[in-house]
């Protein structure tokens, strides 16, 4: 592969230590939080008191004020590791940028430090059982009485979803002192809310042990100074959704490759040891050539992503490189898990196998953050 130039020497010193923490915390403990569905909240507080969550946050409200490649190691060391389950990445990149970006200096200071600390669980609720990626369409609102902002509706597929203390709602938001029409806007609300119910986490094919669930809201009050960016917030949802999807979309980059790269290490490693007629399965020349297309396919995609890394640190990804990134990536990384289940042969498909779970838990990166087919669509209006 070519040699990755983005990280420096502060870079390496963290992911030593963050590879160290999902080894010891992580990785012995993974198998057992799939069947439970979720992982254990001991993890994030271990996590925060370590620095691992939020690490780009400033330090006012907690953080390391670091550079966003400190969070792209996290997501690589844990998609390497084959532990889809912590929802760290969606917590510290998704929802706590919103708060940073769009939120009053109130709502900074009180919810970015514990979110730091990992006492306090984020997540984010756009997707609704009847709509999917079109945002204009959500049902879910909110009315406005007097100091206090009223919620009704239900939101699905919500990662983070039921271990989660403070979550970042999409809704139609009318303010009848205005008679003003509904306008999409986001509101924080805190999961011990009355009328605020989790419903069990989904059964999925994969990823289980990240807790996705339903969430619903009936006649859930907040206080008006909830809606994200206060009054001046009113309305703004969709530019606030926007604005951060092409770092959304090339998280999920980030994500497919490292987690192609450890089905390819399953698949080497695996091929190398595995003997048939008297001699290693790697050394028939399809399995040599299923390979060296694997690693093509990883160094290509590590090379783009890369290059999308670099320019969002200069402020210059736009979002057809960031949807290329999510939609290609994504591909990929199906095909390269697909291959290594085919490596293994029948054990592939056997859960006890690394590689079968890595093979369900890389799909959803298809789907999620906008779907391939809505990528494509992006891209092809640049052209």
């Amino acid at each position: 592969m070519l040699q990755r130039t983005i990280f420096n020497d502060d870079h390496n010193q963290f992911r030593d230590a963050f590879r160290k923490f999902v080894e010891a915390e992580i990785v012995p403990h993974h198998e057992q939080w799939e069947a439970d569905q979720q992982v254990s909240r001991e993890l994030w507080l271990k996590a925060g008191e370590q620095g691992f969550l939020c690490p780009t946050i400033a330090e006012e409200y907690g953080g390391a004020g670091v550079d966003r490649l400190f969070s792209v190691i996290v997501m690589e060391e844990l998609a390497r590791a084959n532990a889809a389950g912590p929802g760290f990445a969606l917590h510290s990149d998704i929802v706590a940028p919103y708060i940073v970006n769009y939120g009053t200096e109130e709502q900074k200071k009180k919810f970015l430090p514990p979110m730091v600390r990992g006492e306090l669980i984020g997540a984010i609720a756009m997707t609704e059982p009847s709509t999917g990626s079109d945002l204009q369409a959500i049902r879910t609102r909110a009315v406005i009485d007097g100091d206090k902002v009223v919620l009704d509706g239900s939101k699905i597929f919500i990662t983070n979803g039921y271990m989660s203390d403070l979550v970042v709602v999409a809704c139609q938001l009318v303010d009848p002192d205005r008679g003003d029409k509904p306008q999409i806007s986001l509101l924080l609300v805190e999961s011990d809310r009355a009328g605020f119910t989790k419903e069990k986490p989904l059964k999925k094919m994969g990823q289980k042990a990240q807790d996705t669930c339903v969430l619903n809201f009936d006649g859930v009050r907040v206080p008006r100074e909830n809606i994200l960016g206060g009054d001046a917030g009113i309305g703004k949802g969709i530019p606030m959704l926007f604005g951060e999807l092409a770092w959304e979309r090339l998280m999920i980059g980030v994500l497919a490759v490292a987690g192609a790269e450890f089905c390819f290490q399953q698949a080497l490693s695996y091929t190398r040891e595995r003997k048939a007629f008297s001699q290693p399965v790697a050394d028939f020349q399809d399995v040599r050539f299923t390979l060296a297309e694997m690693r093509a396919k990883i160094s290509v995609g590590q090379a783009y992503v890369d290059q999308c890394l670099a320019q969002m640190l200069d402020g210059q990804l736009g979002a057809e490189d960031a949807a290329t990134a999510k939609y290609w990536c994504s591909d990929m990384a199906c095909e390269v898990a697909d291959e290594a289940v085919q490596l293994h042969g029948g054990y592939g498909y056997m859960l006890e196998y690394p590689v079968s779970r890595a093979f369900t838990d890389l799909r959803a990166h298809r789907i999620y953050g906008g779907t391939n087919a809505i990528m494509k669509e992006l891209i092809a209006r640049s052209l």
